[in-house]
């Protein structure tokens, strides 16, 4: 804060002995910037005042007006502004004598009661004709303003008032609000042209009404005005069980009357009532009566029917005169020059923090300036800032019912997203196995086998008898023959037993040393693995 704002804290606070009330320079409570202090108003539910004089006054020409400044509800805020004014140069300003009815030309900056948020914008404007002055309010500003008064964060907020009339309000160097001063002002800066006659009065003759009712028309002779709107319905019966003789309440047996009761103070003491026991079984208690119904034959009290009336003059207006207060100013920017500038406040919250005040003409300056300053507590904030999921579960505890919609917004999506993406299994993802085959089925070949053997050995020795004779005859003839031709027909046969063993056994051997076959597919790819003996062969 600047040197001439030190000055101007501790001659006013040299008066808060007598007002009562306190400014303090002094640091942010949270998101400190090294080094860096601000104006802070102390005092809660106290009238404030301070100002300083600028270093030569304000006088609107042909350059634009930029007031900026920051402002922080440490303490969040129940009813009280923050906003400041540029005090008019009227040649007798006092800040000495600074209050709530020093004149000025802008008032600008945040207010709240209630729950009423407001971004104030009034400027003062001379009559032309009287020379009075009068408040010109702007138009509410377009956005939801309850953050910046709740979030105990600094804000900056930006007047810019351009030379052609036309104005716009920044809060956080984004726009919340824009017009013009012959425009957007209530009440307008310029007075209408015509305005009602005050001494026109209405004719007593004049007819206003629209419809009236007809003249020609006449009652009906069946029309009954006095027939009741509800009757007694002729159809309903009385329930079965309907106790007659027993009331709806009875006193309550179990009551007694309080020691305390004095019956020529207070009357004679009776039980309390409570509803009837013998009342709870039975569809009702008491004297039965017929529901009521709406009544058929009921028509109400009888009107005749509106039609146009032929005497309408329609609605009188007093007639227009012209406006002996009219005037025109087309430059209403042309304000009244200010050369001070200054806070007078009443909050029922305190350390309202102020910092950074800047008049210029030029926006530019304005938005140096807030990056220098502003910006550094916007960077400090957002850094001590807790991430995304610390502000749910914050957000959560304030208000439970945020719960469902967590797990409604996590766990949709995440059990669509198993539903429909979950990988399936297709018809070509098998893995196959080769098992032993049944030892049945080897045994039963063995067995066929030998039989066949058998066969085969008993067709031979029949066919052999007589060859053996034959042999013998031959023998006899030339023994060196017989005995070559026999030992080659014994070396066929061994080498037929011989094959026929090999043949048995092979199948054998093959199903006792394979241990497995592995077959996977996998996309295009098909790869088969057969474990043998432990020896690993690919295919």
């Amino acid at each position: 804060i600047s040197a001439k704002w030190q000055k101007c804290l501790i001659l006013h606070n040299k008066f808060s002995n007598q007002w009562d009330w306190l400014w303090a320079v002094e640091q942010l409570k949270e998101n400190k910037v090294p080094g860096d202090q601000g104006l802070v108003l102390k005092s809660r539910a106290k009238h404030h005042a301070i100002s300083a004089m600028l270093d030569k006054p304000f006088v609107f020409k042909d350059e634009p007006l930029v007031i900026q400044y920051e402002v922080n509800f440490q303490d969040g805020i129940d009813c009280g502004g923050a906003y400041i004014k540029l005090l008019s140069d009227t040649g007798s300003l006092n800040l000495e004598q600074f209050h709530d009815r020093t004149p000025y030309t802008i008032m600008f900056g945040p207010d709240k009661c209630g729950e009423d948020y407001k971004l104030h914008f009034i400027f003062r404007h001379k009559n032309p004709l009287n020379r009075d002055m009068e408040e010109k309010h702007a138009k509410r500003a377009d956005v939801d303003l309850k953050k910046f008064y709740t979030d105990k964060k600094t804000h900056l907020y930006t007047l810019l008032l351009n030379p052609d009339n036309s104005y716009e309000l920044f809060i956080d160097q984004s726009s919340v609000s824009r017009g013009n001063l012959l425009e957007d002002m209530v009440p307008p800066v310029n007075p209408p042209k015509e305005i009602d006659d005050p001494n026109d009065s209405k004719p007593d003759d004049w007819d206003e009404r629209a419809k009236i009712p007809d003249p020609e028309a006449v009652k009906p002779d069946d029309w009954d005005e006095d027939a009741p709107a509800k009757i007694e319905d002729p159809d309903a019966l009385k329930p079965e069980g309907w106790l007659d003789d027993e009331s709806e309440f009875v006193p309550d047996p179990n009551a007694e009357k309080p020691e305390d009761w004095d019956e020529e103070m207070d009357g004679e003491w009776e039980a309390p009532q409570i509803p009837n026991p013998a009342c709870e079984t039975a569809p009702g208690c008491g004297v039965w009566k017929r529901p009521m119904i709406n009544n058929p034959q009921y028509k109400g009290k009888w009107k005749a029917p509106l039609v146009d009336n032929p005497n309408y003059q329609g609605v009188w207006k007093p007639r227009k005169i012209l406006n002996p207060d009219y005037f025109e100013d087309l430059q209403p920017f042309r304000m009244t020059p200010f050369k001070a500038l200054g806070l007078e406040l009443w909050s029922m919250t305190s350390d309202i923090y102020f910092d950074n005040f800047i008049i210029t003409s030029h926006k530019e300056v304005a938005d140096r300036w807030a990056s220098d300053s502003w910006g550094l507590k916007k960077l400090v904030a957002s850094a001590n800032e807790p991430g995304i999921f610390a502000q749910l579960m914050m957000a959560a505890e304030e208000r439970p019912w945020l719960w469902v919609i967590y797990i409604l917004t996590v766990g949709l999506p995440v059990g669509l997203l198993v539903l429909f993406c979950w990988p399936k299994k297709s018809d070509d993802d098998y893995v196959y196995k080769k098992v032993d085959p049944p030892k049945a089925d080897v045994e039963e070949e063995e067995e066929e086998e030998e039989e066949e053997e058998e066969e085969d050995k008993g067709a031979e020795a029949t066919e052999a008898a007589p060859a053996a004779e034959e042999a013998e005859e031959d023998a006899e003839a030339g023994g060196d023959n017989v005995e070559g031709d026999d030992d080659e027909e014994e070396e066929e046969e061994e080498e037929d037993e011989e094959e026929g063993e090999d043949e048995s056994k092979a199948p054998g051997r093959t199903l006792e040393d394979e241990v497995g076959v592995i077959c996977s597919t996998g996309g295009n790819d098909k790869k088969l693995t057969t474990v043998q003996s432990g020896n690993f062969s690919s295919l």
